[in-house]
């Protein structure tokens, strides 16, 4: 009746399986031996195979523009180089509190102005600039708020560790590096240029720039400058120094300047380029171009004899001289004294023709451009009669950029040869491409004695230094207010070259409305202010150069007699 009965087998208790256990526990350990694998290789890879890592830019975008290269002087000194520097930006969308946000920021930039911040956090984008070029340090603090939505870029900001040494010659480069002015702005429009510096990826290094600048040359030309502005109460000045067997520019100065690294003072209008973004009626310096034309056209010489006695009167005007002498001069007389009447009738005797010829020969018709980017054009009579060429003939009615001067008055000098100018060092190899003969040796060596005579005995004689045979043409001229020519507002200008027996250096020194001075006795015409700072710029730059002086001396007749010179 009562049997025994059977639990069902799912009741029944089950044996331990002694290798479940253990098969658990090897897998865990397995796993964590993989994670900690992975993080072993991770820390390797940051601090062995990528050391420099940045732990703030890693949580960031990070774009790197292409590095500009470096901008050298002729010597090697760096006058430009880029510096890797952070910039802030934010992701408005990302942003949970704009309030919070802005005063974190304000903690570390509290210049930073509340309701600019407010109007880019609540922008309906998802990428703004809030700060530019941070330091090392502010880049941490910032880092360090821990505020959503805030990352950095690491960018270039160009720099000039010279200041504004050389600054119209450099130029300088937007918050984005695009050049803007100067050599910078050159380098972005000549693709060639600019791939042959750009860094090499191989080497992580790029080729720098080479200047013909000379910044201790530069620096001495700027400095005499600035002085001379000062003393002569004057609107501002210019300077080139330029060698005249390669064309290289050696120093080139315009005051007022302003300092490439904070460039807003740059777009003032007196702060422009004077010598290759400005044009000028250059006065009396220009008779030399008229007296090269003459005698290399044989229609003078240096026995030639003008009449000065009267003035010409011409197109309801006369033309005078500043310091008559009521006589007949000789060729060479005209040039000491600085005739007016002589020199209009030594152009007159080439004819209208043979002088626009000669002229455009010279390059006073064309832009002259150089690897500065500002160039102006210059500026030509609509309507060339015979009272353009007697004005023409002594700097008035033509305007032309300084530098445009200096590179003619070089060929008057170096035996004929016009060079176009350069700011980068140039290869003796290419120095025959950018020449071309424009006067015959001959015809040189006449002007450097013409050029010597007149520091020696004529209007030039403050421009004088001992031992370096300094030799060179004056220079007054009106400028034009308000539709005439005003005797109170002048632009005076020294054109000369550096030794005479053997040209290695021309010159053109500018001075823009300098004041008359009791030390000057009333006067403020070339003679007494461009003059003697060209005498001191000279001095001071001549044993930079590498040019020695002389202890024998360098007579006007012995440079004529100096055939070795061209």
């Amino acid at each position: 009746m009562f049997g025994l009965t059977r639990k069902p087998k799912s009741q029944e208790p089950r044996r331990a399986d002694p290798n479940r256990g253990r098969n658990r526990a090897r897998l865990v350990i397995a796993v964590f031996g993989l994670c900690f694998i992975a993080i072993c290789g991770r820390i390797v890879q940051l601090t062995v195979l990528h050391p420099r890592v940045d732990p703030i830019s890693t949580a960031s975008v990070t774009t790197v523009k292409t590095t500009r290269p470096d901008f050298v002087d002729r010597t090697g000194l760096v006058m430009a180089t880029d510096l890797k520097m952070a910039s802030l930006f934010a992701n408005p969308r990302k942003i949970l509190d704009v309030d919070e946000a802005i005063e974190e920021i304000r903690k570390v930039l509290p210049a930073e102005n509340v309701d600019e911040l407010r109007r880019r956090l609540t922008a309906k984008k998802g990428f703004v600039w809030l700060k530019r070029d941070l330091s090392p340090r502010l880049q941490a603090k910032l880092h360090d708020l821990g505020v959503p939505g805030l990352g950095f870029r690491k960018e270039t900001k160009r720099v000039y560790p010279m200041g504004r040494l050389g600054a119209h010659v450099l130029g300088f480069v937007d918050v984005d590096s695009n050049g803007l002015a100067g050599v910078e702005k050159f380098l972005d429009g000549r693709g060639q240029l600019y791939k042959a510096s750009l860094v090499d990826p191989r080497k992580n290094t790029s080729a720098p720039v080479i200047l013909s600048i000379d910044a201790r040359a530069q620096y001495a030309l700027m400095e005499e400058l600035t002085q001379a502005v000062k003393h002569f109460k004057a609107k501002g000045a210019l300077g080139v120094v330029m060698d005249v067997e390669s064309g290289e520019v050696v120093a080139a100065a315009s005051l007022p300047d302003f300092d490439p690294n904070d460039p807003k003072d740059a777009l003032i209008k007196d702060r422009i380029n004077r010598f290759s973004g400005g044009v000028f009626e250059l006065g009396s310096v220009f008779k030399a171009v008229t007296f090269a034309m003459a005698m290399d056209a044989a229609t003078a010489n240096l026995n030639s004899r003008f009449d000065a006695r009267s003035p010409i009167y011409v197109g309801g005007s006369s033309i005078s001289d500043f310091h008559p002498q009521n006589r007949v001069l000789t060729l060479p007389e005209v040039f000491t004294y600085s005739s007016n009447i002589g020199t209009a009738k030594m152009a007159l005797g080439v004819g209208l023709k043979g002088h626009q010829a000669f002229l455009k020969k010279l390059g006073f018709f064309d832009r002259l451009r150089t690897e500065v980017a500002e160039a102006a054009a210059p500026l030509v009579p609509r309507k060339w009669r015979r009272v353009s060429t007697m004005t023409v003939s002594f700097g008035h009615g033509l305007s032309v950029q300084p530098l445009q001067l200096v590179a003619a008055g070089a060929a008057l000098v170096n035996g004929g040869r016009l060079i176009k100018p350069t700011f980068l060092k140039r290869d003796p190899e290419a120095i025959s491409d950018a020449s071309k003969q424009v006067i015959r040796p001959e015809t040189s060596r006449k002007m450097r004695y013409l050029y010597r005579l007149n520091v020696t005995k004529g209007t030039a004689r403050k421009a004088k230094v001992e031992g370096y045979a300094v030799g060179g043409k004056t220079g007054t001229a009106e400028k034009v207010i308000r539709g005439r020519y005003s005797k109170q507002h002048r632009f005076n200008s020294f054109l000369g070259a550096f030794p005479m027996d053997m040209p290695r250096y021309a010159i053109i020194v500018s001075i823009d409305e300098p004041k008359a001075l009791k030390e000057t006795h009333g006067y403020a015409t070339s003679g007494w202010n461009a003059v003697p700072t060209a005498g001191k710029i000279i001095k001071r730059l001549a044993p930079i150069l590498g040019v020695l002086p002389r202890t024998d001396p360098v007579t006007a007749d012995s440079v004529l007699n100096n055939k070795a010179g061209g």
